[in-house]
């Protein structure tokens, strides 16, 4: 097998891996809060929205030392171990205590941190300037169809059961936690130490000095985790990754959006009928097509796109927001997000229409895979000698909104939740040209980028 069949190979495995893992936590986030909600009449209580604002703050701030993790064991053992917190966070749910589920928030913001600066080094380490966009969009592509399997279960097994009991709620959490493990014992398969320890080597080295991988000083972990660290910090600043920031904050408030707060707005929508909760799952398998169809067009194709940049996509995305905000403001109860466990009998200015509602769906699947194959392609393109700091400034950047925007889905009613994302989205795709339109001259140029 050719080098670059060998790089392929392991872009398409971690595709796979994280298609099951996140087949178990995108589910469970989709369906978390309506399973609480019948919950809170036992001894249990919990918020969703709240245990996911605690894994996305402690996210944020993970990620300012998960590339000095990463820097010392390397990516393939940091998403292994990574893996095993997010099976962990889903057992929770087969016999829920809130002292235990707000207890694995917290490890798991820590180990999603390690886990995702992890993925970016190694989506990184086996691309190039001319693989990116094509790496970047099957991984996408794979990972986006978690959102087929566990959602269809949901929808087949919950169909007609206006309240989820302890018979419903077991079997599903056991199978997704048993699901989560196939994908962590995936990533055993990743086979390439020379390209993972060169990695590493260049990013603990220092300066920006052009050298081979064997000739790098051998550097204690403490050096290395200082060393990335500092990287880490210096990169944030640039003027670019300031930039990009405004983005990817965007991309923040939109994944809480769509992984659990609309789904539990279809949920609370007592006018869809004795269906609402098992919509839920359907709508998350349209937001998964949504999400695989963005991520070939604009990821596999990417090299046909390539001579009209970025921006155009990110455009599209941010115009096909726009139109799903609209309509949902239209179709869904304004009071939709914050409703009781018996839901909502309101109506917005509209009678709610479930196939507009699943086209909702669809349409937040595919404007949020337009923003992130860019942002990871433009990433991958502006800080290859830096992958591991460069996602990890991205996730603490996206964590932080994310945090930011599960607490506020407890108490805002959805109009102010819509604006809040249209303001931001409006203020990304600003801030994402400037940079595209730096990162197309440096491409014209075939200077190779440095930020530090």
């Amino acid at each position: 097998m050719s080098p670059e069949s060998k790089k392929l190979f392991n872009i398409i495995v971690l595709g796979f891996a994280f298609m099951f893992m996140f087949t178990a936590f995108q589910t469970c986030g989709n369906i978390a809060q309506t399973v609480i909600s019948n919950l809170n009449s036992t001894d249990f209580h919990g918020s969703g929205y709240t245990s996911m604002a605690v894994i996305y703050s402690v996210f944020s701030v993970s990620n300012l030392i998960s590339p000095s993790v990463v820097a010392i064991i390397g990516p393939q053992f940091s998403m292994i171990i990574g893996g095993l917190f997010y099976s962990l966070y889903i057992a929770i749910f087969i016999h829920p205590l809130t002292w235990s589920f707000y207890t694995a928030s917290v490890f798991l913001g820590i180990a999603a941190a390690v886990l995702w600066t992890a993925q970016g080094n190694c989506l990184t380490i086996n691309s190039d300037e001319t693989t990116i966009g094509r790496n970047s969009g099957i991984f996408w592509a794979l990972l986006q169809f978690s959102l087929f399997f566990g959602n269809l279960y949901i929808y087949l097994s919950w169909k007609g059961k206006p309240h989820i009991s302890e018979a419903e709620r077991k079997p599903v959490f056991i199978a997704l936690t048993v699901i989560s493990l196939v994908g962590t014992v995936l990533l055993f398969i990743i086979r390439n130490p020379d390209s993972f320890r060169s990695a590493a080597e260049v990013e603990v080295s220092e300066g920006n000095q052009s050298m081979e991988a064997n000739s790098v000083p051998v550097l204690s972990n403490v050096s290395k985790a200082l060393d990335a660290f500092k990287r880490s910090v210096k990169l944030f600043i640039t003027k670019e990754m300031l930039l990009l920031s405004v983005s990817i904050a965007y991309t923040g408030l939109e994944l809480t959006f769509y992984s659990g707060v609309y789904g539990t707005c279809i949920g609370a929508t007592n006018r869809f009928g004795v269906d609402e909760k098992s919509l839920i799952g359907l709508s998350g398998i349209f937001i998964g097509i949504g999400e695989i169809l963005g991520g070939g067009v604009f990821g596999l194709l990417m090299g046909k796109s390539a001579r009209f940049g970025r921006n155009p996509i990110v455009l599209l995305g941010l115009v096909v927001h726009f139109l799903a905000f609209y309509l949902i403001f239209f179709n869904v109860p304004n009071d939709a997000p914050i409703s009781s466990s018996t839901g909502t009998e309101s109506r917005a200015y509209m009678e709610p229409s479930i196939s507009l509602a699943l086209f909702c769906s669809f349409l937040l699947g595919l404007g949020d895979s337009c923003f992130n194959t860019q942002l990871l392609s433009i990433l991958g393109f502006l800080y290859s000698e830096e992958s591991a700091p460069a996602f990890a400034v991205f996730k603490f950047v996206q964590s932080i909104s994310a945090a930011v925007a599960f607490f506020y889905s407890n108490y805002l009613l959805l109009q102010w939740q819509l604006l809040i994302m249209v303001l931001c989205g409006f203020l990304g795709t600003i801030s994402f040209f400037a940079v595209e339109w730096h990162a197309a001259t440096l491409a014209s140029v075939d200077h190779p980028y440095s930020s530090i």
